[in-house]
């Protein structure tokens, strides 16, 4: 009897020994991830978990692949050059018209009660200060893209019905920005941080998505294969980049530096401009995803309505 309680304390000590080895080294050897990075504020997170170690640490290796355009980044995923990429609803279900391509696996970004992602500005000279007062004026958009259907809903939401909305296309955001600081553009749509480079340099901020922030989000989608063949990557990749997010969020101080270095933070806005808030674990839920959906099918972008679960998934999210 003496024994045998000496082998069960035996193999409960080593069974906690194993669970803590586990705990602090997850896997022992790397295993690569291909991940496309637009210079955008929504990738700092996974900087910083490449700075603090956490990817390793979770036994992955990125291979980070610069993205100077949406455009390119979409067309290294299609030809199966990119594993993980940051974009949107309106991008996912583009991706996925035809067939499942793409998964939304988690919010990137989102607007809060302090920090907006997509913002109307209209210069000074223009002499705007209401949405209502955007009636049939030209807005500058990338079109077909969330910065197009970002700015319909919000004007929809503020009285002004969809023919009263006058759209421009300006693919390029430093063209949009440049157009409209010439008084080029009398309102244009600009994601953040540029939306706040506008401002400081004397634009008008009309409306942001502060107020109707579900239209609003970037995600980190995975490729279909991928997701298919690694799941356990995507899950371990997650963890890192909840590791990241929660220290991003307690210190953001810690990481402008960072953020300046990788050129996600424009140089006139160094010392001016505050980090914003990185979201929890989430993801969209289906009645936006519907309404995403709904204005594609509006524009004929896409044919038919495409299932929520066909495109959005939370089995990587671990609690």
């Amino acid at each position: 009897m003496k024994n045998r309680t000496v082998f069960m304390f035996l193999l409960a000590l080593f069974f906690l020994f194993f669970c803590i080895f586990c705990t602090v080294h997850p896997v022992e050897s790397s295993q690569q991830i291909r991940v496309g990075l637009l210079p955008i504020l929504d990738v700092l997170p996974i900087y910083v978990a490449l700075d603090k170690g956490y990817f390793e640490l979770y036994g992955l290796k990125l291979d980070i692949i610069p993205c100077a355009s949406a455009a390119e980044r979409d067309q290294l995923l299609v030809a199966g050059n990119l594993d993980i990429i940051i974009n949107d609803l309106v991008s996912i279900a583009l991706f996925n018209k035809e067939k499942t391509n793409v998964f939304g696996i988690r919010y990137a970004m989102f607007p809060t009660e302090r920090f907006f992602q997509f913002a109307l500005i209209a210069p000074r000279s223009a002499n705007i200060l209401k949405p209502q007062e955007l009636k049939g004026v030209p807005i500058g958009v990338s079109q077909a893209t969330i910065i197009h259907y970002v700015t319909e809903r919000l004007l929809i939401k503020e009285g002004l019905k969809p023919d009263e909305i006058k759209i421009v296309a300006i693919p390029r955001i430093p063209d949009r920005l440049s157009a409209l600081m010439r008084g080029d553009l009398k309102a244009a749509c600009l994601p953040d941080p540029f939306a706040s480079m506008a401002i400081i340099q004397g634009a008008n901020l009309i409306l942001d998505d502060r107020k109707y922030p579900f239209f609003s989000g970037s995600l980190y989608s995975v490729n279909k294969n991928f997701a298919e063949k690694n799941p356990d990557l995507i899950i371990r990749f997650l963890l890192s980049i909840d590791r990241a997010i929660a220290d991003i969020n307690k210190d953001k101080e810690r990481f402008y530096d960072l953020a300046i270095e990788k050129r996600l933070i424009p140089s006139s806005l160094v010392g001016k401009y505050t980090i914003p808030d990185f979201p929890p674990k989430m993801l969209p839920d289906e009645k936006i995803w519907q309404d995403v959906i709904s204005w594609l099918i509006e524009k004929d972008l896409i044919k038919k309505p495409i299932p929520y679960s066909d495109s959005i998934t939370g089995k990587f999210l671990k609690k």
